[in-house]
């Protein structure tokens, strides 16, 4: 089956909110319970429209559905939804900011096919064409693992807030251009 990568659009968000909301109850079912997907599906998950409109979050489809999405920023928010409250649409500057990676999801079907390899590999290369040599991301637990191959160092583990005596658990990453970069090639069909 052929994976296409493209630039994610307006129309793309009714698709991309059920992928989400599909990718995270499926793929961190092992990691969070359900009352915490719950939770961060209503704020901490979800669609970032600032991000398309910025032409730097990409999806990736069949012939017939939107599988895989994800994306970075010049901006100062670091992860959310549009329904996340603590959101800075400032820029970045490139030479002493890190470009932030946004919001990976990945359909339950089509999981360990190269999918984030690809889309992390887009953003990273776009990043540094906009003058970015480091990043910087908040990683649910299930994505830990793919960006620890990929170079990124982890940080403290800190417990987001979702609501009264909810939290989830998030670990902040980052890489430089100086570590090791372990990028692959193409999408696996």
């Amino acid at each position: 089956m052929p994976y296409q990568l493209r630039k994610a659009i307006a129309d793309d968000q009714p698709r991309l909110d059920a992928l989400i909301a599909r990718s995270a109850r499926e793929l961190s079912a092992h990691d969070y319970t359900p009352q915490q997907i719950e939770g961060a599906l209503r704020g901490a998950f979800g669609v970032d429209t600032q991000l398309i409109r910025d032409g730097t979050y990409f999806v990736v489809e069949t012939e017939t559905e939107i599988v895989g999405c994800g994306g970075w920023s010049r901006r100062r928010t670091l992860f959310g939804g549009d329904a996340h409250a603590e959101r800075d649409a400032a820029e970045l500057d490139p030479r002493v900011d890190a470009a932030k990676i946004r919001a990976f999801f990945v359909d339950p079907a089509h999981a360990r096919r190269g999918i984030g390899r690809a889309i992390l590999e887009r953003c990273e290369a776009e990043a540094r064409a906009c003058g970015f040599s480091r990043f910087e991301l908040m990683a649910t637990l299930p994505g830990v693992r793919l960006y620890q191959a990929y170079g990124y160092v982890p940080g403290s583990p800190f417990q987001h807030p979702l609501g009264p005596g909810l939290t989830i658990e998030f670990v902040p990453m980052s890489k430089s251009d100086s570590s090791q970069d372990r990028s692959g090639d193409s999408l696996k069909p």
